[in-house]
This record gives structure tokens, sequence and C-alpha cells, in this order.
């Protein structure tokens, strides 16, 4: 076996020429205000969240398989917190997709002559470049068309894409009296095929949910998602 990276709250090996294990990590993002999901770097571990993302993901991508859309996703095995995927060509050197129900966060901070927090937004998708280094910079369809990122087409297909997946996890949250305020997706093409393929996972450690206007831990998240 063969580290590949090793992320912020994820350890990727290579398993042959065409899958990889992903190990969850205890590790959360956070930023001064302790554990943020929308922060872009580790603050600090909490204990079993981990296997408790890994499971959150096994859920939502097992969904998302059953309703035809392309995972990454095979199976996870929850004694070893390892997911097995397949391999995925990224754009670029990664995008991140996110898509936002209700104005929060980085979004009023950008807009807040035009946003407050809480306004309601028709799932408006928005692109960011995966750059730490450069605090993951926000990238217009444009640019990325431009420095050929990804195509025209590709673009299009991806807020689609975006908007059916979350549109599906924002119903599941609203099954459990639950608001889905934003969440950022990752896609990849598979190497054979060339189709895009959702990739990454779906955690709390990628989505920020409301219970009536309070902000909810990551895991009474998890516990009240996979309490069915």
């Amino acid at each position: 076996m063969k580290n590949i990276l090793e992320g912020k709250t994820k350890k990727l090996i290579a398993q042959g020429a065409d899958e990889i294990l992903m190990v969850f990590k205890d590790d959360v993002t956070a930023d001064e205000n302790g554990f943020n999901p929308g922060a872009n770097k580790v603050g600090f571990k909490m204990d079993g969240i981990g296997l408790e993302n890994l499971k959150l993901s096994t859920f939502f991508f097992e969904k998302l398989n059953a309703t035809g859309i392309k995972t990454h996703f095979l199976k996870s095995d929850f004694d070893e917190r390892t997911m097995h995927v397949r391999k995925a060509n990224l754009f670029g050197n990664g995008v991140e997709v996110i898509c936002r129900f209700a104005a929060d966060g980085s979004f009023v901070r950008r807009y807040g002559q035009y946003a407050r927090k809480g306004d309601l937004l028709p799932a408006f998708v928005e692109m960011s470049l995966k750059d730490d280094l450069r605090n993951d910079p926000m990238i217009s369809k444009d640019a990325l068309i431009a420095f050929d990122i990804m195509s025209d087409s590709d673009y299009d297909t991806l807020v689609m894409l975006t908007r059916q997946i979350c549109l599906v996890i924002k119903n599941e949250c609203a099954k459990h009296n639950l608001q889905l305020i934003d969440i950022k997706l990752e896609f990849g093409r598979d190497p054979h095929t060339n189709e895009i393929m959702l990739i990454d996972e779906i955690s709390t450690g990628s989505m920020r949910v409301y219970r009536e206007g309070e902000s909810v831990e990551p895991f009474e998240l998890t516990q009240t998602l996979l309490s069915d």
C-alpha cells in the first residue's frame, strides 16, 4: 500500500491501479470561534468523529448511487474507519462546489451589502479552488474555462449535478427538522469512462446545518440523520 495524500481530515492510500482507500481521521476544521466546516485548517481532534463522518458519507453515497447519480463510492469498513473508492481525475488541482440554501459565513462577509445572515437562497452554486496557500479563492466560470480547468459544458453539468445532489441531502435534513444552510462538494472524472462523478465525502465537515436557528454540532448531526 502507498500513502498518496494526507489531508486535513482523511488519509488516502492507493489500492492498485483503480482504487483508493480513504482513512477517516478525528481531526476537524475550526477557526477562532471553534468548529467550522467552512474553515481551511485543522483546529483540534474530536474523538470518534472520523467514524461518524464515514457512516454519514456512506449513508448519502449509497442513497445517491441508488438514484443513478454516479459517485466514486464502492464500499466502507466501519471497523477500520475506511472507505474504498474509485480513483478520479480532478478538475485542475481540485475544485470545491458550494451550494447555498441560506446566507451565512463567508457569503455574508463577501456580500453583506446585499445579503443578511439567514436570507434564503435558491440553491445558489459557486466554486472555489482547492488551494490552502491562498485560502481556497472563489473562481468564476470564465476563469475556470480560461485556465483550462473545465469546459463550459463541464461547468453547467457540475451546477446541475450539485443542485440534484444537494436537494437529496436537504430533503433528508428536513425529515429531521434540520435546515441545510450550505454544503461543499467535490467532483472528478472516471479515468476509464470520463464520466463526471461525485467524490470525497458528505459529512459534518462539509455542511452547515441549523435547527431552529441554531447550528447543529457534528455528533448531534450524524446521530440525528442516521437515526432512522
